[in-house]
């Protein structure tokens, strides 16, 4: 383990992803962290006042933890491939009532200026982001604050750059990882590499710490990545079952249902290119989905709520990874230390 997460207690090599949308909790971070690793909270789609809660929550006990943030890097929607997108799903949002070709172009930063504000005036032990590479000016006030900074990237172009911009530690994701993608270019979908291949292109090409991320789900698995030079890995989808999780039920029962065998990487929900289960919804409209983030991503946001409401898994944002035969029901403890090697 490098210095810099030696520095906040951490003392095994698994930490505990941030999953946007519910399923990274207080309680997880909790956990992740007394199982002598580490976790982030999921800062995307919350305003700053909730992720302060969340702050004041994991803070209460005691731990060392992050907090992992969308950096902006918009995607600016074609309008008339977004009406186009608007009227194809249309069926699927008229069965709740929902109409799809009313929503207008949303392109908005995710209350960005606001949750720096927050982590300047209330400095966590590490920041991560993703999607983008904040502004040096940015990472340089995190780092004067004590913060350490973590940079999502998929890529030794992307890490060159993010260290170039000053960040402390890198996050390697391959493509096998659940959920969206932190590729800085979306409009190209990255390369599939095996992620201790990814890893060793990415330490040749810098020297910061890594942390590995993608399809890990094995004892196996994290070795391979960690002998491939990562100082630590960092696992989400494994945990998305977990009792400390706050996944939805119906996204629960599908990554448990034997005959959902496969994964797609889709730009259908969200304009932005994720991994998720296959499904109804995914099979019909990843060929038509244009890019468009985070237009597609609030266009489809009321259809996703409305099916999650109903247990409806098969319009629903199914985000696995390529691990997901091995997220298991149980407490998150007990998976992080069966993953250490």
């Amino acid at each position: 383990m490098t210095s810099p997460l030696t520095a906040l207690g951490v003392s095994a090599p698994i930490l505990a992803a941030p999953m946007a949308g519910g399923p990274s909790t207080p309680a997880l971070v909790t956990v992740a962290a007394r199982a002598d690793g580490l976790g982030f909270l999921a800062g995307g789609y919350r305003t700053a006042d909730a992720l302060a809660q969340q702050i004041a929550e994991v803070r209460a006990e005691g731990v060392s933890f992050g907090v992992n943030l969308f950096a902006p890097n918009p995607v600016p929607v074609d309008p008339d491939a977004f009406r186009r997108y608007a009227r194809a799903i249309e069926p699927e949002a008229r069965a709740y009532d929902i109409d799809v070709q009313a929503a207008g172009i949303v392109e908005d930063d995710d209350h960005w200026p606001d949750k720096i504000d927050l982590l300047l005036s209330d400095p966590v032990p590490i920041a991560g982001f993703t999607f983008g590479i904040p502004p040096a000016a940015v990472i340089a006030a995190l780092r004067a604050a004590g913060t350490l900074v973590v940079q999502t990237v998929t890529s030794p172009v992307e890490a060159r750059q993010a260290v170039e911009a000053g960040a402390d530690l890198l996050t390697v994701q391959s493509s096998d990882a659940g959920g969206h993608s932190g590729t800085l270019t979306p409009h190209r979908l990255p390369a599939s590499i095996p992620l201790p291949e990814l890893v060793r292109q990415v330490r040749q090409a810098v020297s910061a710490p890594l942390i590995a991320a993608g399809g890990l789900a094995t004892p196996a698995a994290v070795l391979a990545a960690l002998r491939a030079g990562a100082a630590a890995v960092m696992v989400g989808t494994v945990l998305l079952r977990a009792d400390e999780a706050g996944t939805s039920p119906s996204h629960r029962a599908a990554l448990a249902d034997p005959a959902r065998h496969g994964t797609v990487v889709t730009r259908a929900f969200t304009g932005r290119p994720a991994r998720a289960l296959r499904n109804d919804f995914t099979d019909r409209y990843t060929g038509l989905a244009p890019a468009g983030y985070p237009a597609l991503h609030h266009l489809t946001s009321p259809l996703r709520r409305a099916a999650a409401a109903a247990g409806d898994p098969e319009r629903l944002n199914l985000w696995a990874g390529t691990g997901h035969r091995h997220a298991t029901a149980e407490p998150a403890g007990q998976i992080l230390r069966r993953l250490t090697p």
